[in-house]
């Protein structure tokens, strides 16, 4: 995809570079030898500037070296010929790139309507939880993945969900529109999470019927807010389980492993909900494989929980940005789809 501008000083540099030299050899003669710099010119402009601007610094060039008050129109100082070469094919290079940066915008504009409508951006707070979100796909300039999370008010609280389907990139987004699909269903529907887990498993064995395999599967881990109560209830479906901030600590949530879903619930034992008391100041952070299984150059996995703890101070809104600046500072090398998701009770809350 189309990245960020160059600096300012990649697209003076064209510019200063002939005012410099031309300015140069007017002053003296002996600066003409600096002629084969001009030669420079137009590979730096494609960098920057479109075809226009790149012929018109190609047109500026040939001038400098055939006015003689820049001493540069001496035979055998500058290969007058190679430079015309040079600055033409740049002339159509920066053509051909412009025509394929505007079709990568158009591809981007696309992908980000997908990832809206995939995945719309959370809003602060859903009901009494607030909420931080955190998304960074595997795939360079991809915008949506194979890792998916939500957050849903419904009859029987705020519920939450974060997961991991097979592979990643564009091939997997409809595997994920399936499952949110199935999850925001049963958020209003079912009246706990086991049931919540065994709808969006049925989701995937109907789909698995239509692969070329007969093979779809994704990971899971799905917390409920019981409205008016101070606990949390947990599910993992062969998914990393949350890991709750508390007190400047952090510790990973014992839960009960499940089966990941779409293997066939119904034939295995189903996974069992694991209830949490919650204090005030909790805070909630859930992180998928991409996270949790990011290695340093010797192999060693991310110790999530105890660099949770080291950025505990770290406001809710910063913490997921915090926990990825710290990937990078550390050199930890992420390898799959990367994302977090912050869930913080609202302070006030009191048991029914």
């Amino acid at each position: 995809m189309r990245g960020a501008p160059p600096p300012w000083w990649i697209r003076l540099l064209p510019v200063l570079l002939l005012v410099a030299v031309t300015v140069a050899s007017t002053v003296t003669e002996h600066a003409a030898d600096l002629g084969f710099l001009l030669g420079a010119i137009p590979p730096l402009a494609v960098l920057s500037y479109g075809p226009l601007v790149t012929a018109v610094l190609g047109v500026l060039v040939v001038v400098a070296l055939n006015v003689p008050v820049t001493h540069l129109n001496r035979p055998g100082n500058t290969d007058l010929l190679t430079i015309v070469f040079v600055a033409l094919l740049s002339v159509f290079v920066s053509f051909v790139r412009s025509r394929r940066d505007a079709q990568l915008q158009v591809e981007r504009t696309i992908g980000e309507a997908v990832q809206r409508a995939v995945m719309p951006p959370l809003p602060e707070r859903v009901g009494r939880i607030g909420c931080v979100g955190f998304y960074r796909a595997a795939e360079n300039g991809t915008l949506v993945g194979g890792d998916f999370f939500d957050v849903r008010e419904g009859p029987y609280g705020v519920r939450a969900v974060m997961g991991d389907v097979r592979g990643h990139g564009l091939t997997a987004v409809s595997t994920v529109v399936s499952l949110l699909g199935a999850f925001r269903e049963a958020v209003l529907d079912q009246r706990d999470l086991e049931s919540v887990a065994a709808r969006m498993d049925r989701r995937l064995q109907t789909d698995a019927a239509g692969t070329p395999d007969g093979e779809l599967f994704a990971t899971a881990v799905l917390v409920e807010f019981p409205a008016g109560a101070r606990t949390m209830r947990v599910v993992a479906c062969g998914h990393p389980a949350p890991v709750l901030l508390r007190e400047g600590g952090a510790r990973e949530v014992a839960v009960a492993p499940g089966t990941p879903l779409g293997i066939g619930l119904a034939g295995a034992d189903p996974p069992k909900e694991v209830t949490v008391p919650l204090e005030p100041g909790d805070r909630l952070l859930l992180a998928s494989d991409g996270v949790w299984e990011a290695r340093d150059d010797a192999g060693v996995f991310y110790p999530l929980p105890e660099r949770l703890a080291a950025l505990a101070e770290t406001r809710d809104g910063e913490l997921p940005t915090a926990v990825w600046a710290d990937l990078a500072r550390l050199r930890y090398e992420v390898r799959d789809d990367a994302t977090m998701l912050v869930l913080s009770p609202a302070p006030g809350d009191r048991p029914a």
